[in-house]
């Protein structure tokens, strides 16, 4: 909308209505498609570095005797041969598989929590749309507002209670086991090594139950963030709510037309009937029946006051028998549908109408 010949700018944008609705679930569906989630980035790096401390500390054995064999190798036999070109690319060689020996499993496991961590809290869901390039990436006033968002302020305070963590819970377990490490001097290698290896396990546990305190609260956050994120307008609701199930008086006028046609296609299988039974002013029911043909009469037509007179005036067009039953019609009319057979309590009461009508059809 221009602003011109205004003397105040106008911010239109103060009459936007505002966002007090809850996501439907239709909407969940739309922002997810989009690669939109709930999701806390620290929860899956701390149960990914839960694993590889568990993993680390369990196998620290291994570790060590793939590390020795390594030091054999490269101080005993390598030393023995001269440095060229060939020597050198089997030194890498083995250096190479060494690593992939000892942090083989580590890299497997760490693979498995980070899966396993992602699946718990998105489940699995592939979304190109969130991989496509976007140009409002390169907009630099909206990387202005990404940094100095609430976002960015939370991840920031969260580096900083990480960095104070770490050095807090650091320094209480080294100086808790200062003592210890004075020993090691006077150790064996093995010995040694299994001190060192309890107290870094100490430490990382220490440091994994920070981190997973702090990914909780992550994570509650970020889900109250992104529920806050999508949530809708009362005419947004309104507006889903007509494209999911149809404008109501588009539907109303479709009810109507149905209506309409279930009438006409009603009143024109009225000719085909063998009687009309009446209540005789506000109901008129349509029956038909063929004894070589039919198991049981078969209601056509039904309908009250204005309908039943309609089936009344059809019926006299056509020369369809009239007949006044009260309990009868009333039944019919109540539960049965059209295009269903009488029920069997009434096949004495329908067959003594037909007799009659029979005999009087003999008659003349």
């Amino acid at each position: 909308m221009s602003q011109e010949g205004y003397p105040f700018p106008i911010n239109l944008q103060l009459f936007a209505e505002e966002k007090t609705e809850e996501a439907t679930p239709h909407r969940r569906q739309e922002v997810r498609k989009k690669g939109q989630v709930a999701k806390s980035a620290d929860l899956n790096a701390a149960l990914v570095l839960l694993a590889a401390v568990v993993v680390l500390f369990a196998f620290r054995s291994y570790f060590l005797r793939v590390a020795e064999g390594f030091t054999k190798l490269v101080l005993g036999d390598w030393l023995s041969h001269p440095y060229g070109g060939e020597n050198m690319e089997h030194l890498m060689a083995e250096l190479v598989a060494a690593y992939f020996r000892m942090m083989g499993p580590v890299f497997a496991v760490a693979l498995v929590a980070g899966l396993g961590a992602n699946l718990a809290q998105v489940g699995f869901k592939i979304t190109p749309e969130s991989i496509k390039p976007k140009l409002s990436h390169l907009d630099p006033i909206q990387g202005l507002k990404r940094m100095f968002s609430r976002r960015s302020l939370v991840e920031l305070l969260k580096s900083l209670l990480k960095i104070v963590i770490v050095s807090f819970i650091g320094y209480r377990i080294v100086s808790g086991g200062f003592d210890t490490l004075l020993f090691l001097v006077d150790m064996s290698v093995w010995e040694s090594v299994e001190v060192v290896a309890k107290l870094v396990f100490k430490v990382g546990l220490g440091v994994v139950a920070a981190f997973l305190g702090i990914a909780v609260l992550d994570y509650v956050f970020q889900r109250w963030e992104f529920d806050k994120g999508i949530r809708m307008s009362k005419q947004e609701v309104k507006e889903e709510f007509k494209q999911l199930e149809g404008d109501p008086l588009l539907k109303a006028k479709l009810r109507e037309k149905q209506r309409q046609f279930a009438l006409h296609r009603m009143m024109h299988a009225v000719p085909e009937a063998t009687v009309v039974i009446t209540n005789p002013v506000h109901l008129a029911v349509a029956l038909k029946y063929d004894m070589h043909s039919d198991r049981a009469p078969l209601l056509l037509a039904k309908g009250a006051g204005v309908i039943a007179e309609r089936i009344k005036e059809k019926a006299k067009e056509h020369g369809i028998p009239i007949v006044e039953d009260k309990p009868v019609a009333q039944f019919i009319y109540k539960h049965v549908e059209i295009g269903q057979e009488i029920p069997p309590e009434l096949y004495q009461s329908v067959a003594e109408i037909l007799a009659m009508l029979y005999r009087m059809r003999g008659k003349l």
